[in-house]
């Protein structure tokens, strides 16, 4: 089962990575600030469809952004 927390931690790393704040990534995703802040935060799970938004917004592939989780549960 995957951990919301380190779902968030993931993106909120890669989000940093790129110098973008949440305000910016959340409206390149078209999600809620509050929403994107909490699924960072691991308070809540982001649906397929949200996880794509949010790669995308991140110039990642979906596959990419899940293997950044991958190679997080791993450890």
């Amino acid at each position: 089962m995957l951990d919301p927390e380190i779902v968030g931690s993931v993106i909120q790393r890669c989000r940093e990575k790129k110098g973008v704040s949440q305000e910016v990534l959340s409206s390149f995703a078209d999600i809620g600030r509050t929403h994107l802040s909490a699924i960072e935060r691991g308070q809540r799970k982001p649906t397929l469809e949200t996880f794509f938004r949010i790669s995308d917004a991140l110039g990642m592939k979906a596959s990419e952004l899940m293997r950044e989780i991958e190679k997080e549960i791993g450890r």
